[in-house]
């Protein structure tokens, strides 16, 4: 039994070292990778024995803790594609993210469906119809605030509101690379204009997916953070101790053939936010609204004037700001640094693009 156990792990660790490993992102380091991934086969076959031969507490090494050193490399080296949960004890029900829309400005579009479902789904066409009648630049879709689900059939009925119909989206495929189901965009698109998509930690699952395909197919700006990396399908499997095992079974792939599994989307402008910070202001903003996050009316903000001057007031009142607060002024206000980003990007676009020559 102990011969079989060692030989499965030294494959186990021979396959750890052929494999590429995750980012540091979705799966924790070793504590020496570099000199781990110099091993080679005929070294993991040795190094188990010696080890069983030699380490001073024979015990800490029967089948038992053996099994669990398997285990535990494998979760480590899988990163988000392995989890070991607790057992289910009364399920929580998590709390619905609300649908929520907004003019910012008077001529910037700000979307943020909250959970993918059909309700939000037919708040959008409502308001994208709607934008039709209104002088609007651009639109924010703010993805930062979407519940994680593995509904990848919601996911691209809300990306065929922006892509042209019958574009390839994205596919699931299983183990092996067997393609599972493939998405098309099943509808004429709605909305055609500059798209900027919000992003982070909290956009995972199929709401990467959709992230993923307004970037291919609709030309969509990311900005904030990397998202989740679990753009995949898992299975829970029950252990007998009640424990489970939840494994990604089907992972995401796009047209071009590019994963988001492992590591996820990376912004194309990275704005870091603390994610607390950012829940609360979603929380408030749905009876203040967006805009008090945006531009606070005790400071100003970035305009045309400021874009042609070559100054940025935003900048000048961070610091005075933080002059304040480092003299004991009062607690800084919430703020929205990421969809002050996009807001910004906007009015740079809409510069350039009045300018006769394209230069500012």
């Amino acid at each position: 039994m102990l011969r079989h156990v060692l030989k499965s792990l030294t494959i186990l660790l021979a396959a750890f070292v052929a494999a590429p490993s995750p980012s540091p992102a979705s799966a924790p380091a070793s504590p020496a990778p570099s000199t781990l991934e110099t091993l080679d086969a005929a070294d993991l076959e040795q190094a188990i024995p010696i080890i069983k031969a030699n380490y001073v507490d024979p015990a800490a090494l029967n089948a038992t803790e053996l099994n669990r050193a398997v285990l535990a490399g494998l979760l480590s080296r899988l990163g988000n594609g392995v989890m070991l949960l607790p057992a289910h004890g009364p399920a929580a029900t998590p709390s619905p993210a609300p649908f929520y829309r907004e003019i910012i400005a008077d001529h910037i579009g700000y979307l943020r469906p909250g959970d993918l479902n059909r309700d939000a789904l037919s708040e959008v066409d409502v308001m994208l119809h709607g934008l039709a009648g209104k002088k609007v630049d651009a639109l924010i879709f703010d993805l930062r605030g979407s519940g994680e689900t593995n509904d990848y059939g919601m996911a691209a009925e809300f990306a065929s509101r922006f892509v042209p119909k019958g574009k390839p989206l994205f596919t699931l495929r299983g183990p092996g690379g067997k393609e599972l189901r493939g998405f098309l965009s099943s509808q004429d698109s709605i909305y055609h204009g500059l798209l900027l998509v919000l992003v982070d930690t909290d956009t995972a699952g199929a709401a990467e997916a959709l992230t993923a395909a307004l970037r291919l197919n609709s030309k969509a700006i990311l900005i904030g953070q990397a998202t989740a990396g679990r753009a995949v399908n898992y299975t829970d499997r029950p252990l007998p101790s009640g424990n489970i095992l939840r494994i990604a079974v089907a992972q995401a792939v796009l047209p071009d053939q590019q994963p988001l599994f492992p590591n996820g989307l990376k912004p194309d402008l990275a704005v870091a936010q603390p994610l607390a910070e950012k829940r609360q202001i979603f929380q408030q903003s749905l009876t203040k609204g967006m805009t008090p996050f945006v531009f606070e009316t005790d400071r100003p903000h970035l305009n045309e004037a400021a874009l042609l001057a070559g100054t940025n007031p935003e900048i000048e009142a961070a610091q005075n700001a933080q002059q304040r607060r480092a003299r004991g002024g009062d607690a800084p206000a919430l703020y929205d640094p990421v969809l002050q980003r996009a807001v910004d990007v906007v009015t740079s676009i809409g510069v350039f693009e009045k300018s006769p020559d394209g230069s500012p």
